[in-house]
């Protein structure tokens, strides 16, 4: 049966499935591994010009971990789930100074590394070096779960293992790389969320699902929950020149390692200026409160112009601050809400100007 569900779907990718991916060329360790880091939670559309943008870059894993992190950061931007970002980056080192540039060719190795898990190394194994490796990613999952009518939430921990022994089951001992690409790419074009299209599944015939009509029924949905919401202020000291005072965030927490406004829900904003640069604000502005989603609450956040009058002397902590000139901006890697904010306080300069 295993080899029957194989050759079905290798047929079907044969004819229908993803040829002419970027990382499908010049196929690497090194480009399987990023690419497959960059689609951890993110389509293959959104993906693509980050894939490219980071290979003209960073051609080697030698090149990666030789960047300086911000610049790596800057490359992500817009990309999202920045952990990824710093784990990429971390990896990289460890290849480069700790294997010789070699990345590891057995699932065990591949988990060692910084930001993989088992779904991604088993890509990896299969992809990059031909060997037999399953996967379990968001589509292998929706595909597995229909097929098989596997009730429950793929985040417990009983469906998740029913699922993994389900895909090591099904994965055939031939044509490893196609067939990882291939389960993606149903799970991505035919097996979708909301609109499978079931007709021209190659599974469709003793599909569990399909056949008793409860395509949407599975995978079973995450228990939902209401996110609690927190609230903070953003202060944009902006001084004559136009620039802005932006600090680093921590390594670890929210937009880790990122650049990001001065922030804390208690800031007050003519004393936190005080502090930062030793001047008072000649006039403060707030600005619309507007709302930032993470996967556990909700945070709103406060905007605050600050204008100052003469430009410091110095910063507080050069490596953790900087001045931010939105004319020319340095490659660093940004947070998503102040991404827009500099855009508009940009937008604004040039009116005023």
């Amino acid at each position: 049966m295993s080899a029957d569900f194989a050759q079905r779907v290798l047929t079907w990718f044969d004819q229908n499935g993803r040829h002419d991916l970027p990382w499908q060329h010049d196929t690497s360790p090194y480009r399987v591994w990023v690419s497959e880091i960059m689609l951890q939670q993110t389509q293959v559309n959104t993906v693509i010009p980050y894939f490219q943008r980071m290979m003209q870059h960073f051609p080697t894993v030698e090149a990666l971990a030789a960047a300086p992190e911000d610049e790596v950061l800057h490359l992500w931007t817009g990309l999202g789930y920045y952990a990824r970002a710093r784990n990429l980056h971390k990896a990289a080192k460890h290849v480069s100074e700790n294997l010789s540039g070699q990345f590891p060719d057995t699932l065990e190795g591949l988990e060692s590394l910084p930001g993989v898990g088992r779904s991604t190394a088993g890509a990896i194994l299969s992809i990059a070096h031909g060997r037999r490796a399953s996967i379990l990613d968001g589509n292998v999952k929706r595909v597995l779960a229909r097929y098989r009518a596997v009730d429950g939430w793929p985040g417990t921990r009983q469906v998740h293992d029913e699922l993994w022994r389900i895909a090591e089951t099904l994965t055939p001992q031939a044509r490893c790389a196609d067939y990882t690409q291939a389960m993606m790419d149903l799970g991505a074009t035919l097996c979708k969320r909301s609109s499978p299209r079931c007709e021209e599944c190659p599974l469709r015939n003793d599909c569990e699902a399909h056949a008793n009509g409860r395509q949407l029924d599975y995978p079973g949905k995450k228990p939902k929950k209401t996110l609690p919401v927190r609230e903070t202020r953003f202060l944009m000291i902006r001084d004559p020149g136009g620039q802005l005072l932006l600090e680093k965030r921590p390594a670890t927490g929210i937009w880790g390692g990122l650049w990001c406004f001065p922030e804390a829900a208690d800031l007050i904003p003519e004393s936190h200026c005080l502090d930062l640069t030793g001047l008072v604000p000649s006039a403060t502005q707030s600005w619309p409160v507007f709302r930032h989603t993470f996967s556990h609450y909700h945070l709103d956040i406060e905007p605050v112009l600050a204008e100052i009058t003469a430009s410091p002397g110095r910063i507080m902590d050069a490596n953790r601050q900087l001045w931010y000139n939105v004319r020319q901006p340095p490659k660093i890697g940004l947070a998503a809400p102040v991404v827009g904010l500099l855009a508009q306080l940009a937008a604004n300069r040039q009116v005023e100007e």
